[in-house]
């Protein structure tokens, strides 16, 4: 008798961070494969902190941070009559103060964004792992998060390209700057609660959720409509009590 000797199965090559990148937006099996090799996530983070104050910057040169500041206001009535209760002095005063603060939140955005991305990962690390049985590290669990991000990129892109083209500046906001979502669509007055939810429908961030329930399938053993379901459920919950704590405080 003769044996048949058993070939290995070629393991992948591993990724370059480009390769990384690009792949997350066209084949994204692969680069989240790969972060079983290098759990490294500084490169999709370094072109979200690039993105994010290029866009704070064309923001501020085309809109102006106090206009978008009392955009902003416009869905917090309470602000807004506390504002009216002022003299003039203090009423500008206050609007200047409350530019500033605008423009230093913007301009740090990505810090606050990396904490949050932080708490999501911490969040769906903790589920995958003692709720589903998933062998998956916390680095692997924010790898995949920001990796997963990325869509968020067009976004920004999208509304660069629309202040450069024009867009008015009298319905710009940071939190909501581009048509992408049916918030954009609604008066936040109305109804913040609403609006939040309604926000929160947006084609790129449902994108990003799906990119992390693929991701975290790829380095588990986790099915897909579970991932889903933990993905999704997180979303839910955050939604939720975003839109609650916004609706408290408008």
């Amino acid at each position: 008798m003769t044996s048949t000797p058993i070939t290995p199965t070629p393991e992948a090559a591993p990724l370059s961070e480009p390769a990384r990148i690009i792949n997350t937006f066209v084949a994204p099996s692969k680069t989240f494969t790969d972060l079983r090799r290098s759990a490294a996530w500084w490169g999709p983070f370094l072109l979200m902190a690039i993105f994010s104050v290029g866009f704070v910057y064309v923001a501020g040169q085309k809109v102006g941070f106090r206009k978008a500041m009392e955009n902003q206001m416009q869905a917090q009535p309470k602000t807004q009559a506390r504002l009216e209760q002022l003299t003039p002095e203090q009423r500008e005063q206050q609007m200047q103060q409350g530019a500033k603060v605008t423009e230093i939140i913007a301009y740090c955005f990505p810090v606050l964004q990396f904490v949050i991305l932080v708490i999501i990962a911490a969040a769906l690390f903790g589920t995958f792992k003692f709720a589903a049985g998933a062998a998956v590290s916390f680095k692997i669990s924010l790898a995949i998060v920001m990796y997963a991000g990325l869509p968020g990129l067009l976004r920004a892109v999208l509304a660069v390209v629309s202040l450069l083209a024009g867009a008015s500046a009298d319905s710009f906001t940071f939190q909501n700057p581009v048509a992408t979502n049916p918030g954009y669509f609604l008066n936040p007055a109305d109804s913040p609660f609403l609006y939040s939810l309604a926000s929160s429908l947006d084609i790129f961030l449902i994108w990003t959720l799906v990119l992390t329930a693929i991701g975290f399938t790829c380095v588990s053993k986790v099915k897909r409509g579970t991932a889903l379901a933990i993905v999704f459920g997180w979303w839910l919950v955050f939604t939720l009590a975003g839109a609650g704590i916004g609706a408290l405080f408008s």
